[in-house]
């Protein structure tokens, strides 16, 4: 029987290769001129958050952190409705807003969890 840091670890190496298989299958499947859209942004954005989150998730050695949920709430909102721009009538401007909106939300909140990463812990201080 593994102990339970291997099982943990294996996991982690799993969800991180599913995750590097989802975004070259993005960047396979796509043609070059897609790269400029702003979904495209939007998706790898929110590849690499979901990223950041399972390994947040999965590894059991990290300090205890949250991701304001209200963020991820509000980007995963931007990101939907950016998907839903055709179904929606939205203006090119406005889909571009609001996929920008996706991405900054994203990233402020990539961005908050990796610098309480960087924190030392209080054990670490004492």
């Amino acid at each position: 029987m593994a102990p339970i840091g291997i099982v943990a670890r294996r996991w982690t190496v799993i969800a991180s290769g599913l995750l590097i298989l989802a975004l070259a299958l993005v960047v396979i499947y796509t043609g070059p001129n897609a790269f400029h859209s702003p979904i495209a942004l939007v998706v790898v954005a929110a590849i690499g958050l979901a990223a950041l989150l399972l390994q947040l998730r999965f590894r059991q050695d990290l300090p205890e952190v949250r991701s304001p949920v209200w963020l991820n709430i509000l980007g995963l909102i931007c990101a939907l409705t950016a998907l839903a721009a055709d179904f929606l009538g939205m203006a090119r401007r406005t889909l571009d807003l609001v996929s920008f909106a996706a991405v900054i939300c994203f990233s402020i909140s990539g961005s908050l969890i990796l610098h309480a990463l960087r924190r030392p812990s209080k054990a670490a201080r004492d």
